[in-house]
């Protein structure tokens, strides 16, 4: 089970992942400004109380993933971000992604307690070309963080990460990869994808295909793929790492 907590609304396109954001598109549609950051109704989603006694998130609801419709670092919500880590830190029986693409703001704005780290914080770091790979990676991977995480979404070029993985593979619990959906949807190539998994598998650091985007060019042909079938897409291709059948497959390769 999971939920999505959006304590904050609104953003700041500042990379070229950011080109066909799908939360701009849909306040577009809406006919408010994306750019105009404001507290959400659900700000206190973690600790609202339900129908019954206890909390109206579950332990069962384990997994929640923070600020999707944001950046939960962005400078405008500095003013609530204590607030919000304070119920993070009072629901310990659930797991937060965070999934952020502004690494230098970090460090400065985690709470005084952090320490090491609370371990029910999850980050995870995007990046889409290799120009913000190495931008982003190299702040992100010194940081503080129990539970770190990398997702190459939209996927827009290959992209070499080895000498991350070289230094600092221990700490990196996933690489997931995955294309771009939506109107004006990119292109992804399946090369690129298979060199991720690859230097992964090099260095024994796990990885995940997880959508394939809906322009999907593999041997030379693009493949045009409606949202509903992009993860199925994904998972067919069988290249997650590690798994039994990749891995013998991977050994006799050399």
């Amino acid at each position: 089970m999971s939920e999505i907590w959006n304590p904050w609304h609104g953003c700041h396109k500042i990379s070229a992942g950011c080109l066909n954001c799908y939360m701009f598109r849909r306040d577009a549609e809406f006919g408010r400004n994306p750019s105009v950051i404001f507290r959400t109704k659900q700000f206190d989603l973690p600790i609202q109380q339900g129908r019954r006694h206890g909390y109206r998130l579950l332990p069962e609801d384990r997994s929640v993933y923070v600020c999707l419709s944001s950046d939960f670092f962005i400078a405008e919500a500095d003013l609530w971000r204590d607030d919000a880590w304070a119920m993070i830190r009072e629901r310990s029986d659930l797991d937060f992604y965070l999934i952020i693409k502004r690494p230098e703001r970090i460090a400065p704005h985690l709470p005084s307690d952090w320490g090491s780290g609370y371990d029910n914080v999850h980050v995870c770091c995007s990046v889409e070309n290799q120009m913000e790979a190495d931008h982003r990676l190299p702040l992100f991977l010194e940081l503080p963080l129990p539970h770190k995480s990398i997702i190459l979404e939209p996927l827009l070029e290959s992209i070499n990460i080895r000498k991350y993985l070289n230094r600092y593979g221990d700490q990196i619990e996933e690489i997931s990869a995955g294309g771009e959906s939506g109107p004006g949807a990119r292109l992804c190539d399946y090369a690129w994808v298979m060199e991720i998994m690859l230097q992964c598998a090099e260095y024994d650091v796990p990885f995940r295909f997880h959508q394939t985007g809906a322009n999907f060019r593999k041997g030379g042909r693009v493949y045009h793929i409606d949202q509903k079938d992009q993860k199925d897409q994904a998972r067919l291709a069988g290249i997650d790492y590690p798994n039994p059948s990749l891995t013998s497959c991977l050994k006799k390769l050399g």
